[in-house]
């Protein structure tokens, strides 16, 4: 219980072990189990987001001083949407190719949504998939009116600084990090540990 409340508060596995009297290999698998605990409940399908909806994709590892943008070397791409005054999900993908944009996009925002994008040449064929599409050029300004995806380049932000306090995560386990900033996110204005109590609880008969 003490590993779910320190969990809540953010700290590393590093961390909580200093806290109680755990070696660092039993706290490393604690909140390793937590994360896929978060997975496990993501999985379930909700409404389909609706309303203004930000997209917008990022790049996430490699190198510090690789090369930078969408075709960086050894990142993983990930793509996020995000409902205003919503939820958001986010995934890491294979590339950012229209075909995955556009797919992941469908099966998560309802037709008829406003949908805003930067100028990505892979979001050019959402007009013609039911949705109001507006654009922003990210070279010439960073909102018009109500035109721009400030909220999903804030969480980018976080997610990459909350990250770094971990000391770099494999590709293999990125996923449930990437899961565990979103959960945080979409309860964000809730105390997250009795949710976390009820998945672990939920996720022990898989374990058997």
């Amino acid at each position: 219980m003490w590993i779910i409340k320190f969990f809540e508060l953010k700290l590393s596995a590093g961390k909580i072990t200093q806290q109680i009297d755990l070696s660092y290999s039993t706290v490393l698998k604690a909140v390793a189990l937590i994360r896929k605990a978060i997975v496990a409940n993501s999985a379930d399908a909700g409404d389909l987001l609706s309303g203004e909806i930000e997209l917008d994709e990022a790049c996430f590892g490699g190198r510090p001083k690789a090369n930078r943008g969408r075709g960086a070397f050894n990142k993983v791409p990930v793509f996020g949407i995000l409902e205003r005054d919503g939820v958001a999900g986010v995934e890491a993908v294979k590339d950012v190719s229209a075909r995955t944009l556009i797919d992941s996009t469908i099966k998560t925002v309802k037709r008829g949504s406003i949908v805003y994008t930067d100028k990505f040449k892979s979001y050019e064929a959402l007009m013609f998939c039911g949705y109001r599409h507006l654009k922003l050029d990210h070279k010439k300004r960073f909102s018009t009116g109500k035109v721009y995806i400030n909220g999903l380049e804030g969480f980018w932000s976080y997610d990459k600084e909350r990250l770094t306090k971990h000391h770099g995560v494999s590709k293999e386990k990125f996923p449930f990090y990437l899961k565990e900033m979103e959960f945080r996110y979409n309860n964000r204005n809730t105390t997250i540990f009795t949710q976390l109590a009820k998945y672990l609880v939920n996720l022990v008969p898989d374990l058997l």
